[in-house]
């Protein structure tokens, strides 16, 4: 047996995951099926809950393109800038460590942009 447990990360748990951040909120800013998580008023995920399970995250430019290569399950980032954000599958076929280190680096990119004010709420 694999020491290596895929993922079974559901939307439940993303959302989890997403609000035990500092300053981060959810909201529905575009239509019903598509649930935003900012930190500060700043997109760092988003996810839609009546397609095919996917997030939408923040990435280094290098990273998003590296990420691509390597895992079938990330694409350029779907309605986004593809520079920066990328669309990754949550088929199953990555760890849900793996997703949580994606989601913090997406976290903490966008936190880093953030203003002196808007960063004293991270605090």
């Amino acid at each position: 047996m694999s020491l290596l447990t895929l993922s079974n990360m559901n939307i439940e748990e993303l959302r989890e995951y997403c609000l035990s951040k500092k300053a981060v909120t959810e909201s529905f800013p575009f239509d019903e099926n598509t649930l935003v998580f900012k930190v500060a008023g700043k997109m760092f995920l988003l996810t839609d809950l009546v397609d095919d399970f996917s997030m939408n995250i923040k990435c280094d430019p290098e990273k998003a393109l590296e990420l691509r290569e390597h895992y079938q399950c990330v694409q350029p980032g779907y309605h986004m800038n593809k520079k920066y954000w990328n669309t990754v599958f949550i088929d199953g076929s990555v760890s849900d460590n793996t997703l949580r280190e994606w989601i913090e680096e997406s976290y903490r990119l966008v936190s880093e942009s953030l203003t002196r004010r808007e960063k004293e709420l991270l605090t």
